[in-house]
């Protein structure tokens, strides 16, 4: 039986512009991204909070996914709302409005059921808040803490951000973010840069140039899934997290082999993920999608 898996992170209403089409009012957000993926591995307690005006289907059709929701408050205001605009290469989107609304506010509370969690993963949030989410495992440490941030954290919140990093065991982030973290412009400097502040395992996501996984037993390059249709990237990254995530909850010991396999498996939802709008394809797949389309990319790092 799959572990559990704990996130923390924010969920939104997003307004997307893609070269592919426009979607309003879109269910969005990295905790819901990262929820919605990782529950097709294993069973998933969310931390987040909502407005009054959150749609209630939305809620309803997480829990149908295994999705524990007693971690998710829900208070008077608005939901947390972003509006982006994908230009012809797909490349990272232009934000054209951020209402923060309850978000703004959000203290992250954690159910004293979710304390003894084996898997936890600190979604791109505030680093204090990520800290404080930390603290309430104080006696009870979880099997794998896994984190993920962004470019604003790294220039506006250093100091908080390091200190995370300093308790946690994966960090997964991006070939920029990378370079802007460590100030290093040589991927492997960046990379032993980055894994002294505390992570010893890191995933470096490169978009189309595929991933690598930096571990102490080793380096694992994972190519991308070619896709045929792309429609909407937004969220790719949440997704690939909880497909690694998703993944490492199944396996007995998380060893360098088990990471492996878990950084592939997030390539391999993400692709997915990146085939439709909002988590328009991710709802539909099946167990058979997954293990024809982790064949062929296993296919494209064989050599027998």
């Amino acid at each position: 039986m799959a572990k559990q898996i704990l996130v923390v992170g924010s969920v939104a209403i997003d307004d997307i512009e893609t070269p592919a089409g426009h979607r309003s009012d879109s269910l969005g957000g990295s905790a819901t991204y990262f929820s919605t993926g990782a529950s097709f591995f294993a069973p998933i307690r969310l931390v987040a909070v909502v407005g009054s005006d959150f749609d209630a289907a939305e809620l309803d059709d997480l829990r149908s996914r295994g999705v524990d929701l007693e971690g998710l408050e829900q208070v008077p205001g608005k939901t947390f709302r972003w509006a982006g605009r994908y230009g012809a290469d797909f490349g990272d989107a232009e934000t054209l409005d951020t209402q923060l609304n309850v978000f703004e506010d959000f203290d992250p509370k954690i159910p004293e059921s979710y304390r003894e969690t084996p898997l936890v993963f600190l979604a791109n949030i505030h680093p204090e808040l990520q800290g404080r989410v930390l603290d309430a495992f104080e006696g009870h440490r979880p099997e794998l803490i896994g984190a993920d941030t962004m470019n604003f954290w790294i220039t506006g919140q250093r100091d908080a951000l390091l200190k995370v990093l300093s308790r946690i065991d994966l960090l997964v982030i991006n070939e920029t973010e990378a370079h802007m973290l460590s100030g290093k412009k040589n991927i492997y400097d960046a990379a032993d840069a980055i894994r002294a502040m505390g992570p010893k395992i890191l995933v470096i996501k490169r978009g189309a140039y595929g991933a690598l996984l930096f571990h102490p037993d080793g380096l694992f390059v994972a190519p991308s899934v070619p896709l045929r249709k792309l429609a909407d990237p937004t969220g790719a990254g949440d997704t690939f997290a909880s497909g690694l995530m998703g993944y490492l909850a199944t396996c007995d010991t998380l060893n360098f082999e088990a990471f492996k396999r878990g950084v592939l498996a997030g390539t391999v939802l993400a692709s997915f993920a990146c085939e439709g709008f909002s988590f328009d394809r991710v709802k539909t797949l099946t167990r058979v999608d997954f293990d024809e389309r982790m064949m062929q990319l296993r296919a494209l790092i064989s050599v027998d």
